[in-house]
């Protein structure tokens, strides 16, 4: 257990071990990574990350909001040696074994709907929204998706069909997976239409789905399913006014259409409930989990009513999927989770959320706070007008945060995401906001010489 004070820099950074990795994986790793800063982990407790030069970061990333119960929790842990020594693999795809049985079983009652459900187990979030557009093709017969701007379901050519959230993630890939359409996701801060933010979603979904998209582009009877994000991640940490996700559920009962929610951040405890879709009463067809459901081991699920997952043997399966281990360290997450974490992502989520209000109301540059739980978004510049300027600025305060041994990630246009591992104190929220009060006071002035 790491038990100096965090964060303790005590190098330049990066050190110089980690200047030898660095140097190291330019030759070798693909340039296709976005890595944002030069940090080389060496190892991680709770909060807490030590890089290779001995220096101490406090980590509000979590892995992009994987590592839910912090890193290297001990009874995730013991739960993943034991299961190791036992066996390491035995594809539940072609064989059975007790935990996978018991992780489904577990997924079924904690996901809304009191209905009977079934289980695919992938090994990403990409890899379950591709299952998730297969079964829904299967199951309705039908061709066509609806997505959102902004939105991110993945990398892979099915996932990255319905992602729409930079240019740079889908150029020169196309033609991507026919059939996907694309409408703006409930905020009017970035829309063309000056609308009252808490009536958006009456412009978002019925107006551009009823009046626009089905009179002009697709009839509804040929929509397979609608995937949407129940608060938007890579988009921005962006919040849906309270009624845009029952609007969207009345329109997708009203034509057969499947509504497909892609919890991948927004799940596990992260809001403060085990999913987000929660807070606004929805329940899914389709709800799709990753990231932080084995604490960092790669494991994803689909999670379908029983009558929808009606394909038979054969048409879709994964090697690895519900990996022997990774289901191990998920059903102990799911424990500490519903134990302990969810509540205190909650109270947490509360506290941080004033501290940002409070940086907000002291920096000019900070034009919205916003999220639920520990899924909070600042957001350097005011929508809709971010500059090349606001971008750079967050950018560099990122990198600033660094320098002073808090770990954050960008989002959306200029936004910075604040995901930090569910285990988060109140003192560690109270030093992540001083490192982020410093940041944010050293780059407006050093920003002309970016």
């Amino acid at each position: 257990m790491l038990t100096t004070q965090v964060p303790s820099i005590k190098t330049a950074l990066p050190g110089p071990h980690a200047k030898s990795i660095l140097t190291r994986d330019e030759q070798v790793m693909s340039p296709s990574y976005t890595r944002v800063y030069p940090l080389v982990i060496k190892r991680g407790f709770g909060a807490t990350v030590e890089d290779v030069d001995g220096n101490l970061f406090l980590d509000f990333s979590a892995g992009i909001a994987t590592c839910s119960t912090g890193h290297c929790h001990p009874e995730v842990v013991e739960a993943v040696q034991r299961q190791a020594a036992e066996f390491l693999h035995m594809s539940g795809t072609d064989f059975y074994y007790e935990n996978m049985v018991a992780l489904a079983e577990k997924l079924t009652q904690i996901t809304p709907g009191y209905f009977a459900k079934r289980v695919y187990f992938g090994n990403s979030g990409a890899e379950a929204i591709e299952s998730a557009m297969k079964l829904a093709r299967f199951h309705t017969r039908r061709q066509h998706f609806i997505a959102f701007i902004n939105a991110f379901h993945g990398r892979t050519l099915g996932a990255l069909s319905l992602t729409a959230s930079k240019t740079i993630q889908r150029r020169h890939f196309s033609p991507l997976v026919p059939g996907v359409h694309h409408i703006p996701y409930a905020n009017c801060r970035h829309c063309s239409y000056q609308m009252d933010y808490a009536t958006c979603d009456l412009h978002c979904v019925e107006h551009t789905l009823e009046s626009v998209l089905f009179k002009t582009v697709v009839a509804p009877e040929e929509v397979a399913a609608i995937f949407v994000e129940p608060i938007q991640g890579e988009g921005g940490y962006v919040v849906p006014p309270r009624d845009f996700l029952p609007a969207l559920r009345r329109i997708t009962d009203k034509y057969g259409i499947l509504l497909v929610l892609d919890e991948v951040q927004s799940g596990m405890g992260r809001t403060g409930k085990f999913w987000a879709c929660e807070h606004f009463n929805v329940t899914p067809d389709i709800l799709i989990s990753a990231k932080g459901l084995a604490s960092g081991l790669p494991l994803s699920a689909m999670v379908a009513r029983s009558d929808i997952m009606n394909w038979t043997s054969g048409m879709h399966a994964s090697t690895f999927g519900g990996n022997p281990v990774a289901c191990a360290a998920a059903l102990v997450t799911i424990r500490l989770i519903e134990e302990h974490y969810m509540s205190n992502a909650e109270r947490i989520g509360n506290y941080l959320m004033q501290g940002l209000l409070k940086l907000k109301e002291r920096h000019s540059c900070v034009g919205d706070v916003r999220g639920l739980g520990l899924m909070l978004g600042l957001e350097i510049g005011a929508a809709p007008e971010i500059t090349t300027d606001d971008r750079a600025r967050r950018d560099a305060i990122v990198q600033e945060a660094f320098q002073q041994g808090l770990l954050l990630l960008g989002c959306g246009e200029s936004g910075l995401r604040l995901c930090p591992p569910l285990v988060i104190t109140h003192e560690e929220a109270d030093v992540a906001l001083r490192i982020l009060d410093n940041a944010l006071s050293t780059v407006p002035s050093a920003l002309s010489t970016l």
